[in-house]
């Protein structure tokens, strides 16, 4: 493994998510690498084929995007450190392959993901997506549990 210049966080703007990020900001700071923060909307285009009473699954989607464009710039704004180069992106996709064609397309050395370990944490992040993750980055990933 080469030296960290870029860490790939994906976020689900969860206080867990936050306690990942506060991680990658901590290694971050010991390589001088930037941070790439990253919520990924789930495509629709699956339910493409069912009825929608009121609203098209595209104009949804769209909605979807806007929204976790506002909610990434709170929680950047809120939740980044100042003194790290960073980015953001709201993709659109699978989540997991999403999450790691971003980190290769970017050039990141290494993600920064949680687990689903937390009880009573919601799914929408981790357990299988992590797993996915994983098993298909070009680079390492690492791993933590955000309920410690």
């Amino acid at each position: 493994m080469n030296n960290i210049t870029k860490i790939l966080v994906p976020t689900d703007f969860s206080e867990h998510s936050n306690r990942v990020l506060q991680a990658a900001t901590m290694i971050a700071r010991k390589f001088g690498a930037a941070i790439e923060v990253v919520f990924v909307v789930e495509s629709l285009d699956a339910y493409a084929g069912f009825a929608v009473p009121h609203l098209p699954l595209e104009n949804l989607e769209k909605d979807l995007l806007e929204r976790a464009k506002r909610k990434m710039t709170e929680f950047v704004t809120e939740n980044m450190a100042k003194d790290i180069p960073h980015a953001s992106a709201v993709l659109n996709g699978n989540v997991p392959k999403e999450i790691v064609r971003h980190a290769e397309a970017q050039g990141c050395d290494l993600i920064m993901i949680g687990t689903q370990t937390c009880k009573g944490m919601e799914k929408a992040l981790f357990g299988s997506v992590t797993e996915r993750v994983i098993k298909t980055a070009h680079c390492p990933v690492l791993s933590m549990n955000p309920c410690i």
